[in-house]
């Protein structure tokens, strides 16, 4: 149980794919135009990387080393391949929004990334809760991300109106700029607020103080090499 809260803990804080890990940015950027994009997109690669997840961990003493990443990509996209196809079936309205983005879950860095790095060498139960704390921690930015921006850009959230008629909506928000300022933004409350994230490993509650020549570990990895 212990190491199943780990996994979780980890992909939504500690190596959280958009604020910490700052991977998947092209989805991160291009979707966040409102909060129901963000989750759409969120919640579509999270099932993906758990059942990517599961498949090749069940599948890893019988694929071969030489050929593992092809097999992995072919993996992924047949999962993504299935999703799309029920999004288009059930989410047609969120299909239209996510366009393009949908298939291109197949080259997204962090599920081949944790296939490679976790699935690949643990078994399945630990695992699919790796993928599933990923996903939640990748859901989790792309829906504050587009939480921000549609409610500064458009004054709603999810589509609803919460902002006061007189409300002029700054619309640089929902256009392409606008990602960018809402992800640094949300990256330096994070700093600010000290977060701790799987790059800062040094002992004690300053964390990475940014001083790569001071930091023990650093050093430890100079000298062991």
């Amino acid at each position: 149980m212990k190491a199943i809260l780990e996994r979780l803990y980890n992909g939504i804080i500690k190596e959280n794919p958009t604020f910490v890990l700052m991977l998947g940015m092209c989805p991160t950027l291009a979707v966040t135009t409102s909060a129901k994009n963000g989750l759409g997109m969120g919640l579509a690669t999270m099932a993906v990387l758990v059942m990517s997840n599961l498949l090749i961990s069940l599948l890893r003493k019988v694929i071969p080393n030489g050929v593992r990443v092809p097999v992995y990509i072919i993996i992924i996209a047949s999962f993504v391949t299935v999703v799309e196809m029920l999004m288009h079936a059930y989410v047609t309205s969120l299909y239209e929004s996510l366009g393009i983005y949908i298939p291109l879950i197949v080259v997204n860095c962090i599920i081949l990334g944790r296939a490679e790095t976790y699935a690949s060498k643990h078994g399945p139960l630990l695992s699919v809760f790796d993928g599933l704390g990923i996903g939640l921690g990748f859901t989790l930015g792309l829906t504050v991300i587009g939480l921000v921006r549609e409610l500064i850009g458009a004054g709603t959230i999810f589509g609803v109106q919460v902002m006061p008629e007189s409300y002029e909506p700054v619309s640089i928000f929902v256009m392409a700029p606008g990602a960018f300022f809402v992800l640094a933004m949300l990256c330096a409350l994070q700093n600010k607020l000290k977060l701790k994230g799987a790059n800062r490993h040094v002992k004690g509650d300053g964390g990475c103080n940014g001083n790569c020549a001071e930091c023990p570990s650093a050093n430890a990895e100079k000298e062991g090499k």
